[in-house]
């Protein structure tokens, strides 16, 4: 498998991440457009200079020309021990790079959220270069990102089924807002003052921006230790992440509840 970093976006072929636009040039330089044979499958983030956060469930499955691209294979590919693919539990992964990259202005880690950081009804962004409504797209040539509101575990968990304490959900409830296949193992961040903190990484969904079904996000703070045991104590900066936002309402929606069109992210 290789591993390609892009940073810089030129014209679009086709929309991507659901709902959303194009993102800046240099504006995501943590986001991963994982390849193979030439063709992007998945995405993930930096987090260091030889490491890079993605989705377990991507591993084994992607073209872009680009003057800021930066192409680095994969040394190893290391999954979370308690990867469970049925409901998609510890959906982590950790890659490690054959040789370090060098930071530009296009290529920088993202923050990771610490160890019992609390998410309320804050909203969230997602980039990504994944499908538009799970119809299968040539390749896009420009990273997408689109903004999220936070789901409460509960509630996510009367529409999703199978939630766990290790994920997090996010997308608003009348649709149209989403991640997509392709878009797997790709950041799902936040801002806090001037930082922003990667909250979870894109794992699973029912169908893309369906109404009710929010997409699922493996929650990173759940993983300091497993990160921090791989790739060393001081190599990745985690922060804690307190929100200032109102509570999430987890009151159970009684429509949208039953459709059952299982399927990851993933192509």
């Amino acid at each position: 498998v290789s591993l390609v970093l892009i940073f810089m976006y030129v014209a679009p072929l086709n929309t991507k991440i659901v709902g959303g636009e194009d993102a800046s040039a240099g504006a995501w330089p943590w986001q991963v457009s994982l390849h193979e044979d030439g063709s992007h499958f998945c995405g993930g983030s930096l987090i260091n200079t030889e490491w890079v956060l993605s989705a377990a469930h991507c591993f084994p499955s992607q073209e872009l020309s680009n003057p800021n691209e930066v192409s680095v294979s994969v040394s190893q590919v290391i999954l979370h021990p308690e990867y469970d693919n049925l409901p998609n539990n510890n959906d982590m992964a950790l890659l490690r790079l054959s040789s370090p990259v060098t930071f530009t202005n296009f290529i920088q880690p993202v923050c990771l959220a610490a160890e019992g950081s609390i998410f309320n009804s804050d909203t969230m962004w997602v980039t990504g270069w994944g499908t538009i409504y799970s119809v299968p797209l040539p390749s896009p040539q420009n990273l997408q990102e689109v903004d999220v509101p936070m789901v409460g575990n509960t509630k996510c968990d009367c529409l999703n089924g199978g939630i766990t304490e290790n994920m997090m959900c996010a997308g608003p409830l009348e649709g149209g807002k989403d991640s997509c296949q392709g878009d797997s193992g790709g950041p799902m961040v936040i801002r806090q003052g001037s930082t922003w903190i990667q909250a979870g990484v894109v794992s699973f969904g029912k169908g893309c921006a369906l109404p009710n079904l929010p997409g699922v996000y493996a929650r990173v703070s759940n993983y300091q230790n497993w990160i921090t045991q791989h790739v060393g104590m001081n190599n990745a900066s985690f922060i804690p992440f307190t929100s200032t936002a109102p509570v999430l309402d987890e009151t159970c929606p009684t429509s949208g509840m039953f459709l059952n069109i299982t399927m990851t992210k993933q192509n």
